[in-house]
């Protein structure tokens, strides 16, 4: 019996080495969607982070569905500080100012993974991790900023958990799959039903 197809509605290394690993067999496409303008007009609504998220990952998912067969898995991630979204930064000294803002302080993220298949919704989770930034000190900073250099600027909160941005916290509350931007346990889970991999 052939398994149901399955696209990934991102061009995310990050995501697609979590579902790779994960032995899933699918393709992956750019979604197309007007990120920055959906979200601020979310925002401008009133759309809390967590809300964005979700949002966001149903457009990619329903967007991509609507040319593909198959399943389409849309995914997004938001880093709510105190209720405000944070986006990824442009610049070095961005980064800086930002994990100064976050330094002793807890933030959220917010992971929401959205199953599409004919151009409409048919699953979805929205899961939420807290992290607690450590009081690190300004030379453990500046150090941080030399070793990883530009390559933070790709991640919200510019830190990547499976490398040096564990060293940030000091405490985590959250499923680790959920942190990397892509709620999986449950994912698989829908998956097998819908015959995209082996039961």
């Amino acid at each position: 019996m052939s398994l149901t197809p399955v696209t990934l509605a991102s061009k995310s290394s990050a995501r697609q080495a979590i579902l790779r690993n994960a032995g899933l067999t699918f393709e992956s496409v750019v979604a197309g969607v007007d990120e920055e303008g959906t979200k601020a007009s979310l925002l401008a609504e009133g759309a809390a982070p967590r809300e964005v998220a979700d949002a966001l990952a149903e457009l990619k998912a329903v967007k991509v569905s609507g040319k593909l067969p198959g399943l389409v898995i849309g995914a997004d991630q938001t880093l709510d500080f105190a209720g405000r979204l944070i986006d990824k930064v442009e610049t070095l000294d961005q980064a800086r100012a930002l994990l100064l803002e976050l330094r002793g302080q807890s933030h959220k993220l917010h992971s929401a993974v959205v199953v599409a298949r004919d151009g409409k919704p048919i699953w979805r989770v929205v899961q939420s991790a807290r992290l607690s930034v450590r009081p690190f000190s300004d030379a453990w900073l500046d150090g941080y900023l030399d070793r990883r250099g530009e390559h933070i600027l790709h991640c919200v909160g510019c830190y990547e958990l499976e490398s040096e941005g564990v060293q940030l916290f000091d405490a985590i509350d959250g499923d680790y799959f959920t942190i990397l931007g892509l709620p999986l346990v449950g994912l698989l889970d829908f998956l097998r039903l819908h015959g995209a991999l082996e039961a």
